[in-house]
């Protein structure tokens, strides 16, 4: 079938990338889906800093590639042996897990083995790929490629939920929600006596602000160096927020500190805020080549830890119901994180508007 969707032409293009246009937007061709496979029509797809990584060379995949991993849409049609209903509304989540490897039997703390593979050659968990254009492959993004207003998916590659969750909010329970909210639930689990700070309030940054919110603890803590940003995790019930000078003095501490930037000055800071006994987890991704510097006596006098959480540590299936009971409750007010809806022709300017710091959570309306 045709379908419409952003592919990356090449990796590293120059910004303004409205202008040097990496992305373009136009007419592909979908197989249709195979054994275990679905074919689900695109609704929204968040735009993520992850996609941006792969844009700007952080994160080498092959091109061309459509983009988009952060997506929800409703089942269109079903290969043999997919095992959800043609009509059920699904979140697209872009760790696959295949459920029989070490990493799925860690319990989301580590990888699918599998799935990962899958990911890094732009195939499905399944195996292959079902773009084409001009008789060329198209390679997929984390076996979503959101940026689409179709895609051919694996089933292990989503999650059903019902009708009452709107696409917007169900796209960005995906991506943000899982990283952000899983590195304090999975990763770190505060008591409810400990302090969290969160830097770098971006999308996945500012979830986590609102799971801490959530969570009732003793103090919430924003850093971020965009003061618009700051503001608006105070209003989503951040305690305090501060510009990351503020609290490089070593003043202002806590038990449990999320990295959501994606540098490595961000994790340093991070480290260097964690109070002692406490834990610092990261889930940014920065570039491969990025080096940190920090005090193994540090760790060890003060009792403090360092933990890695990929996608919040998420057993996808397990999480997202747990995080619409949330937001059903009022509790997770997840629509507060989209900052925009914009159609696909405006790709290659939120891109922009995403390298700039510029708001939370731009999400494609299809």
């Amino acid at each position: 079938m045709r379908i419409r969707g952003a592919v990356l032409e090449r990796i590293g293009a120059p910004g303004p990338y409205a202008e040097s246009a990496p992305i373009t937007v136009g007419e592909l061709e979908l197989a249709h889906p195979g054994p275990g496979e679905l074919l689900v029509r695109i609704e929204a797809a968040g735009i993520c800093h992850s996609d941006l990584s792969v844009v700007d060379g952080n994160r080498v995949r092959p091109v061309p590639m459509l983009l988009g991993h952060e997506a929800a849409g409703r089942i269109e049609a079903v290969g043999p042996d997919a095992g959800l209903p043609i009509g059920q509304r699904v979140v697209m989540t872009f760790l696959p897990r295949c459920g029989e490897c070490a990493g799925c039997a860690s319990n989301g703390r580590t990888p699918c083995v599998p799935g990962s593979a899958a990911n890094n050659a732009g195939e499905l968990l399944s195996g292959g790929r079902r773009l084409h254009r001009d008789g060329t492959e198209v390679h997929h993004h984390l076996g979503v490629s959101g940026f689409a207003d179709y895609a051919v998916v694996d089933r292990r590659s989503v999650v059903p939920v019902d009708d009452d969750v709107p696409p917007d909010i169900a796209a960005v329970l995906g991506c943000a929600v899982l990283t952000g909210g899983g590195a304090l639930l999975n990763s770190a689990k505060p008591a409810p006596a400990d302090r969290i700070m969160v830097v770098g309030l971006g999308g996945v940054g500012m979830a986590a602000v609102l799971v801490a919110v959530s969570l009732g603890v003793r103090e919430v803590i924003a850093v971020d160096t965009v003061v618009e940003k700051l503001e608006l995790a105070r209003d989503l019930g951040a305690t305090s927020a501060h510009t990351p000078a503020a609290v490089a003095d070593g003043e202002i501490r806590a038990e449990v500190v999320v990295e959501a930037v994606g540098s490595a000055r961000a994790f340093e800071s991070a480290v260097a805020a964690t109070a002692p006994g406490g834990t610092t987890v990261t889930v940014g991704l920065p570039s491969p080549e990025a080096r940190a510097t920090i005090s193994p006596l540090g760790l060890v006098a003060q009792g403090r830890s360092i933990v890695g959480s990929y996608l919040g540590s998420a057993v996808p299936s397990r999480d997202i119901p747990e995080y619409v009971r949330m937001w059903r409750a009022g509790r997770l007010p997840v629509e507060k994180l989209i900052s925009a809806r914009i159609g696909l022709h405006e790709i290659n300017r939120a891109m922009d508007e995403l390298a700039a710091g510029h708001g939370l959570r731009q999400v494609i309306i299809f």
